[in-house]
């Protein structure tokens, strides 16, 4: 199959190598020129402007920065994009912008997947690691032989096109949400006198990540009436650790933000609750 590849960065060049691995011809397209010729040495196809690489292609593909990019590529193209050359888009992107950008295509009787990706540039050219995809059924099963020697796993969401946006960002959120974590621990560690290896050296024996989908689970049913850590106790937890950081002149910048999660929870009377009663949302 002809394909065009828009955005070959560190993952668009890993998804770029694995298409021409499996046998396809594939044109790129990139802002910054010299990442794209660098990958005429694989046999593929580098061009000045994405308008040149879809001439004769049957399926585009986009690995781009964010909403703006995308539309900033694909508009111009609108009049160029044959009927039956499909759009298959592994950008972050948010939600809202997504739902609208598929319904524009669709309005232009044109087909646009959106099939973000947690993956890491090894992923990419091993085809490990997962992709999302919504939207409707129909075209998720005609991409699926396609889509599927890209990827470890797919995933598919529902037919509600913007899902996957969310579910990346989920997903996103969570591996972020991490590192801030490990951050403040980092500072904390550095503030009482305890360099970083030797703190994280605890995680050789404690895994705090074995606790997430129960926690997940019991956030999500909703019964938090017979508490494994209360709230007020998690809030007090949180206190300590921002006060001595703060003893030492170091401030915590994730914890803040926890303990006001805690404080809302408290101030409607659910400090006996468990925990994880602080992070539902509220009726």
């Amino acid at each position: 199959m002809n394909i065009a590849f828009f955005g070959t960065g560190l993952m668009g060049t890993g998804f770029v190598r694995r298409l021409r691995a499996n046998g396809h011809q594939v044109n790129v397209w990139n802002r910054s020129p010299a990442k794209a010729q660098a990958l005429v040495a694989d046999g593929i196809r580098a061009f000045d402007d994405p308008a040149s690489a879809l001439v004769g292609v049957e399926r585009i593909h986009l690995s781009l920065s964010d909403d703006a990019a995308v539309d900033a590529v694909l508009e111009p193209l609108a009049g160029l994009i044959p009927q039956t050359t499909w759009i298959v888009d592994h950008t972050t992107t948010a939600v809202a912008p997504t739902a609208e950008r598929v319904a524009r295509w669709n309005a232009r009787d044109r087909v646009f997947v959106h099939a973000p990706v947690f993956m890491g540039p090894a992923n990419a050219a091993d085809a490990t690691g997962l992709m999302l995809v919504s939207g409707d059924r129909a075209r998720h099963d005609a991409l699926l032989g396609a889509l599927q020697p890209m990827t470890g796993k797919l995933l598919y969401l529902g037919p509600a096109p913007e899902r996957a946006a969310a579910f990346k960002l989920f997903g996103n959120l969570t591996l972020i949400g991490m590192m801030g974590v490990l951050g403040d621990l980092n500072r904390l560690a550095h503030a009482v006198g305890i360099g970083t290896a030797e703190a994280f050296s605890l995680f050789e024996h404690f895994n705090p990540g074995q606790f997430l989908p129960a926690r997940a689970a019991r956030i999500a049913a909703g019964d938090f009436s017979h508490p494994s850590f209360e709230i007020a106790m998690a809030r007090k937890d949180v206190r300590l650790m921002i006060e001595e950081a703060a003893r030492h002149g170091v401030d915590l910048f994730v914890m803040p933000g926890v303990a006001a999660m805690y404080d809302a929870a408290i101030a409607r009377g659910e400090g006996a609750l468990d925990s994880a009663a602080a992070a539902r949302m509220p009726v």
